[in-house]
């Protein structure tokens, strides 16, 4: 994604969020560095469910090795013509890629001033790339903070339907290690984001 770097004022609970979207993009755009490891080995959680799934996967790095991640990426994501999971919404809503899905996402980046960067070839529906949008838009990456209602309907048309899928699919696959804890950290932090979506909703009522 190419964006301008915009830094806005926006509440702490929103910072964090963007900044866990921000943390999974980088997780599933590829194999985490050394540098990140690391940084990822020194997270901590709290009693929450969301922060059990953080400790968790900072264990589980504080043993991993970039060599070996490197090798489970591979395996999940790009294998022999194709890895264990295909991450992106057209597939996992249609069964197939480049789908209608794909075409309505670039349509509602096109609105919003989002560009894929173009070194990238990927389609724009996978996961790492939703993950970097939802950051982008509680901060403004793109222009200004999104209010809670357009974010709301990003989520709710583009990464709610299939994200925890995703992510519960990560959590099981056989090649999963460190990555099965992303699909932890990953799939309770959907079940938060929509729920505090849905009670947006009711207090706006």
């Amino acid at each position: 994604m190419e964006s301008p770097t915009v830094t806005s004022d926006i509440a702490e609970e929103d910072r964090l969020r963007a900044d866990l979207y921000d943390f999974l993009g980088v997780l599933l755009a590829g194999p985490p560095n050394p540098a990140l490891l690391k940084q990822t080995a020194r997270l901590s959680g709290d009693e929450t469910d969301l922060g059990t799934a953080i400790a968790a996967l900072a264990r589980i790095a504080q043993h991993t090795k970039a060599p070996a991640v490197e090798r489970e990426f591979n395996a999940l994501f790009i294998g022999l013509g194709r890895g264990e999971l295909l991450p992106y919404a057209s597939y996992y809503l249609t069964g197939f890629l480049n789908e209608k899905p794909l075409a309505a996402l670039r349509r509602d980046m096109a609105v919003r001033g989002m560009t894929r960067a173009q070194n990238v070839y990927e389609p724009e529906d996978n996961i790492a790339s939703l993950m970097e949008m939802m950051a982008g838009l509680i901060t403004g990456r793109f222009g200004t903070p999104a209010a809670l209602t357009d974010q709301k309907t990003f989520f709710n048309k583009h990464i709610g339907p299939w994200a925890g899928h995703f992510f519960t699919d990560l959590e099981a696959a056989k090649n999963s290690v460190l990555y099965a804890s992303v699909g932890a950290v990953g799939r309770v932090f959907m079940e938060i984001e929509a729920e505090g979506f849905r009670m947006s909703a009711d207090h706006s009522a």
